[in-house]
């Protein structure tokens, strides 16, 4: 009884941080007011299937509505994958066609739910809950969702992380790891959830009841993560253009073409020495949020083009061929005996960083050197 009442606090206090979040993420002022909804109908799912720690105190006589309860998991799931679709991508709308994602709540509320709503009404119902063969598919459909979503949740992640590097340079790439922890945290939660189920067919009471104490909290402690995430990262996420494309897509159409004549490839030599010319005199690489659309429309190359020219035949991510000259710039600076009363943090801004860390481990790339250990070989 006493780990029952420690899961039944705990739970409670979880569901009131969940809501809580919820209400904030609904309430705050923020132009992607979408992923916030979606995020919040999250927590809000999450939090009525933790209420099922403590919500059989209150439904004993109306076992219908909880077992109806209990099959809002098969939402959680959906409202995450869409959320990260959402953060991902700034052009992201919800449309009909992702009505299909309501599709395993649906077919367990109308298909292997009514047996027992009916069991229930007639005062029939048998033996324990856990016995039916209605409830093993259930548990045996969650795991296939979350399976499902969280693989698909990496491959977006995967995707968007190749779409930022080939098409952007701040050198801020929180979102990628912010959702990226998230999707992990939830991976090794879910498996200790589903080592939690495991147990309650093998006859271990007490062992169960200290699994679901671990639950609890590990729930607990995961909402609060994301409050303190909330608080200190208001502004954490940039969506970058679904309508992107790779330049490893763009490649094979590029192949078909008759073959490349010395022609066409005095032209790719020509560009290449006209995009380094033009970063080198114009820098425009000093303004930190410089996406390559924009560098196209200065130097009038096709955003297409440029792409496949600095990804391709320049064999480099149009993230890492930006910070190679806001590098070459800061070294530049550090070599500099008059600017030697600059700090890194104002050298960091000056060259197009917005991050310490960021221009840290950028510096240290190029020159297997921190920027301060490089000023101390100079000087």
């Amino acid at each position: 009884m006493d780990q029952l009442v420690l899961l039944e606090g705990i739970a409670r206090i979880s569901v009131f941080v969940s809501l809580l979040m919820a209400f904030f993420l609904l309430t705050v002022k923020t132009e992607n007011k979408l992923a916030n909804r979606l995020f919040a109908l999250f927590f809000i799912f999450s939090a009525i299937d933790l209420s099922g720690f403590f919500m059989y105190l209150y439904t004993e006589d109306h076992r219908n509505l909880e077992i109806f309860r209990s099959t809002f998991c098969l939402l959680g799931m959906p409202s995450f994958y869409l959320y990260v679709l959402a953060v991902c991508y700034s052009d992201f709308r919800l449309k009909w066609k992702h009505t299909v994602h309501l599709l395993p709540f649906i077919v367990v509320n109308v298909l292997f739910i009514p047996r027992i709503y009916k069991s229930i009404e007639e005062g029939n119902f048998i033996g324990p809950l856990n016995q039916m063969s209605e409830i093993y598919f259930i548990q045996i459909l969650i795991e296939f969702q979350y399976v499902f979503y969280i693989i698909s949740v990496f491959l977006i992640l995967k995707k968007y992380k190749e779409i930022y590097l080939e098409n952007y340079t701040n050198p801020s790439v929180s979102t990628y790891k912010w959702l990226f922890q998230m999707t992990c945290v939830f991976l090794i939660a879910h498996s200790i959830v589903a080592l939690k189920n495991i147990l309650r067919y093998s006859g271990f009471r007490e062992i169960f009841l200290w699994a679901n104490v671990l639950v609890g909290v590990i729930a607990l402690f995961i909402t609060c993560w994301f409050i303190m995430k909330a608080l200190k990262y208001p502004e954490l996420f940039r969506g970058v253009n679904s309508k992107l494309i790779l330049t490893k897509d763009i490649l094979p159409e590029i192949d078909e073409i008759p073959g490349a004549s010395d022609e066409q490839n005095n032209s790719i030599t020509t560009q290449i020495t006209s995009l380094r010319q033009y970063m080198s005199e114009k820098e425009p690489f000093l303004d930190p949020s410089l996406t390559i659309q924009e560098l196209s429309n200065q130097i009038n190359i096709p955003v297409r083009d440029l792409s496949v020219l600095i990804n391709h035949h320049m064999n480099q991510h149009f993230f890492d061929f930006v910070n190679e000259y806001r590098i070459q710039k800061a070294m530049h600076i550090l070599r500099d005996q008059t600017k030697s009363q600059l700090t890194v943090l104002e050298i960091l801004y000056e060259v197009g960083f917005n991050s310490k860390s960021s221009f840290n481990t950028s510096f240290k790339k190029y020159t297997n050197l921190t920027p301060t250990a490089y000023r101390n070989t100079i000087n």
